[in-house]
């Protein structure tokens, strides 16, 4: 039809009738060709409500969160309609969260462990439940396959991780009696808030403060134990050097979760047998996906060496050596180390660092080896995968410490215990200064679901509990209620070496009898301070 108009030379050779008769039917088919496109417009646009739709936005999406955590202590996003679910999910990255069961199926959180994922019935309850997602997802991208669906495998839970970008497709999820939960892995509303639509980046909370300190004074924030090795000052409010003549946390193996470990710190790798510490072992992995958005392909993770910091100082302050070169040792210098990196840095604000922790936690739970899993990182929102993994834990009888919280940005100065660990399946850790009274560290968090505190913030200088730095032999402070969870799975890690026939219950019942408040747990700081020299007797 370009043709014709374009070669003049064609219509001076047709007469004036011919013509006329040639552009009506030009016109006809020209518009049959609209109504039939606008028809086509028309139907899509009504079967993908999700090009309509009006988004609900961050700052009504985060005075939602903030007002459930301020009247419940915690968010989860099963108590937000399908519209800010959808509206999360299209502000942050599209990747939801999706557990699936059978139609027969009730609550499996007490057995999600015993769950065979790859059994008949739980195949066919996750492929009606791809086949719902393909069938709305489809409509807006002809290129959907559903091979290439998930973002990241998974082998164990019940659950799919997949982009969604229909709001008929939230809606027909949570019409299903095969779904547990559809919720956006990547929203977080400290991030969002920051960072806005469109221009997400890594969080840095907690990275860049692991150097050597230069301030510490012998006799003041450590006192020197052989065969030359500094014991941070708070050891002595929990009983730690007495409990060294009982146990020194050999034989029990510890999984930190966090933001991985330091390659340059020997102390963690070629020196972590030396002095006092022998015959154990360390290991460095990594659960952290690399990001999706340039295409890398599935089981490309980040390599398992610490870009933040924080990660080296929490196995430090666990497991250090009681060594020769001059550095601080940790608590359980003989125990096994088992350092995972899971995040970027302290803050679970993306999708793949919700992945990264909900796989380490399975990894975790798979390994017999593994006694005591400690993680300093959490985030203000819930994740029912992560909840799906710790509850996989908790069922193959792991011990696990949650960091309570520290301040920063967003929470800061209102907000109480963070998840995960107002979880009743980990034990809630928060740091407190050093006085007779009970006084949180200046931005640790407190609340009813707090288990223990560690004293990790000295009084009249505010100095911090030491750890080890990025490298050298001169210890570095850390503080929060950070490594008030590493240093309370040290403790934890002592009294298991102590009772290697104990089970994860009768560990925490030691800790628990011999912490400070017991036997009455307070609202604000749970058992209160424990004492290892008495739970090792």
């Amino acid at each position: 039809m370009l043709f014709l108009f374009e070669n003049k030379s064609y219509f001076t050779a047709l007469n004036n009738s011919k013509l006329a008769i040639m552009k009506k039917i030009f016109a006809i088919v020209m518009l049959a060709s609209f109504i039939i496109s606008c028809k086509k417009d028309l139907t899509q646009q009504q079967m993908d409500d999700v090009k309509t739709a009006p988004l609900i936005s961050i700052k009504e999406i985060n005075a939602f969160i903030k007002q459930k955590l301020e009247t419940t202590s915690k968010f989860e996003w099963a108590t937000a309609s399908d519209e800010m679910i959808w509206s999360a999910l299209q502000q942050s990255d599209f990747i939801a969260s999706v557990g699936y069961k059978p139609a027969t199926e009730t609550n499996i959180d007490n057995r999600i462990h015993t769950i065979d994922i790859n059994s008949a019935e739980w195949m066919a309850a996750k492929a009606s439940i791809m086949q719902i997602i393909y069938d709305e997802e489809v409509k807006l991208n002809k290129d959907l396959q559903k091979t290439n669906m998930q973002v990241w495998p998974e082998e164990f839970l019940p659950v799919v991780d997949v982009e969604i970008k229909s709001l008929a497709t939230i809606k027909k999820l949570r019409a299903s009696n095969l779904l547990r939960y559809v919720e956006p892995m990547g929203y977080e509303p400290s991030a969002m808030e920051q960072q806005g639509i469109g221009n997400k980046v890594a969080s840095s909370s907690g990275c860049g403060g692991n150097v050597a300190d230069n301030t510490i004074v012998n006799n003041v924030h450590y006192t020197v134990a052989t065969p030359n090795a500094k014991v941070s000052w708070n050891y002595t409010s929990h009983g730690i050097q007495n409990a060294w003549t009982k146990s020194t946390g050999s034989g029990v193996k510890v999984f930190i979760i966090d933001s991985g470990c330091e390659f340059d710190q020997e102390n963690l790798g070629s020196a972590f047998n030396q002095g006092s510490s022998s015959g154990r072992t360390i290991e460095k992995i990594v659960t952290l996906p690399r990001s999706t958005i340039f295409g890398i392909p599935y089981g490309a993770y980040e390599t398992p060496d610490d870009g933040c910091g924080h990660g080296t100082s929490m196995a430090g302050a666990c497991a250090a050596p009681r060594g020769t070169d001059g550095n601080t040792c940790g608590v359980a210098y003989n125990c096994n180390l088992v350092t995972c990196r899971a995040g970027e840095d302290v803050l679970i604000d993306a999708s793949r660092e919700s992945k990264g922790v909900a796989d380490a936690y399975v990894n975790a739970a798979n390994r017999a080896d593994v006694k005591i899993i400690s993680m300093s990182m959490g985030r203000i929102t819930g994740s029912s995968q992560i909840s799906d993994a710790i509850r996989y834990a908790n069922g193959r009888g792991k011990l696990m410490m949650c960091a309570g919280g520290t301040s920063f940005g967003w929470s800061a100065g209102w907000y109480g215990v963070i998840f995960p660990a107002w979880m009743p399946e980990v034990q809630a850790i928060t740091g407190v200064k050093q006085n007779t009274s009970f006084s949180n560290c200046d931005d640790c968090h407190k609340g009813s679901e707090i288990d223990f505190v560690v004293v990790m913030e000295r009084a009249g200088d505010n100095k911090h509990a030491l750890s080890l730095a990025m490298s050298g032999d001169a210890p570095s402070t850390v503080g929060g209620s950070s490594v008030a969870t590493a240093t309370c799975a040290g403790m934890a890690a002592l009294v298991w070496s102590r009772f290697p026939t104990y089970t994860a219950a009768q560990v925490l019942s030691k800790l628990i009898t011999s912490s400070s408040n017991y036997p009455a747990k307070t609202g604000e700081y749970g058992w209160g301070i424990p004492n290892v020299n008495i739970a090792t007797n």
